[in-house]
């Protein structure tokens, strides 16, 4: 381990178990919410997934509408 990471791992080791809790919770929100905006870019703001669905619910309306029409 080099000697700069030694040193910051004393110093967060020193810290009450309370901090320490929260600095990790505040790392592990930090990553999170960047990997969310990192992926709300990387989509572009598009709704594909909803016009796909959309798509899909009005094909099983049709074919709902002509397979009970059929039957009759």
């Amino acid at each position: 381990m080099p000697a700069a990471a030694a040193v910051l791992m004393a110093g967060f080791r020193s810290l009450a178990p309370k901090t320490r809790n929260l600095v990790v919770a505040g790392g592990l929100s930090a990553f999170v919410l960047g990997v969310y905006y990192y992926t709300m870019r990387a989509v572009g703001g598009t709704d594909e997934l909803q016009v796909a669905i959309d798509k899909f619910e009005e094909m099983k309306k049709k074919d709902a509408g002509n397979n009970s029409n059929a039957g009759s």
